[in-house]
């Protein structure tokens, strides 16, 4: 049910207010077009809202539905309309950055989410070689503390077991450490001299991490507090 206004801010809060609708906009604006793929950006959608998301945004004109030539299913992609809302997004994303951090909780820490944002992290071209495998050890995990990464060419891909390739480096830190690291709360620098990182591998790759494991696009955005308070 809508807001009954004429507002342009409301009729746009009709289509984009759902719960969880920029967020499956932001997965389209990133280039994922599979129902899997959103799946893995927004692992809380049960598959019976994001398909009925889905179905709301191709209706209003923000999505179009295609069927996968020579397979099963069907792929997603943003009209102009959608792209358009990639400003606001850039938008909302650096006033959470200065406003919101504050508010987050132990739960907000989704280690299947940190892991897929580091994989759309990794800049190939900035790595030497055909091949990279990386390692994560969460210290402070009992369940899938352990994931690999390997980068062939330009593909990377993610997994819980060993792909029984030699590692080349290894990040050994615990979760909510390495997403400040991505959010660039902390560099990687200051990570690794206060003991809440190590890297082990070769030194270049460690002296040049932040070339090939990029943080991520809001980094260096101070919160509300250092603008307001500054130290």
């Amino acid at each position: 049910m809508g807001y009954n206004q004429f507002c342009p801010i409301a009729k746009a809060m009709d289509v984009l207010g759902e719960k969880w609708t920029l967020l499956l906009i932001r997965e389209l604006l990133c280039d994922f077009t599979r129902f899997n793929e959103f799946q893995r950006g927004l692992s809380q959608m049960s598959p019976t809202l994001l398909t009925k998301r889905l179905a709301s945004l191709e209706k209003q004109g923000l999505v179009v539905k295609r069927k996968i030539h020579g397979q099963r299913g069907y792929e997603y992609f943003p009209t102009e309309a959608c792209r358009e809302l990639l400003p606001i997004l850039e938008q909302v994303g650096i006033w959470g950055m200065r406003w919101a951090r504050r508010q987050l909780s132990d739960e907000d820490y989704d280690l299947e989410l940190l892991m897929l944002h580091l994989q759309r992290s990794i800049s190939p071209a900035d790595l030497i070689g055909n091949e990279t495998v990386i390692r994560f050890n969460f210290r402070d995990l009992s369940e899938y503390a352990n994931w690999w990464m390997v980068v062939k060419n330009n593909d990377v891909d993610v997994c819980v077991h060993d792909p029984g390739h030699e590692v080349d480096i290894y990040f050994n830190v615990d979760l909510k450490t390495m997403c400040d690291v991505w959010m660039g709360d902390i560099s990687y620098r200051k990570a690794i001299a206060e003991g809440r990182l190590q890297l082990v591998g070769p030194k270049a790759m460690i002296n040049n991490v932040e070339s090939w494991l990029k943080p991520n696009m809001f980094s260096g955005i101070p919160p509300a507090e250092a603008i307001v308070n500054p130290a």
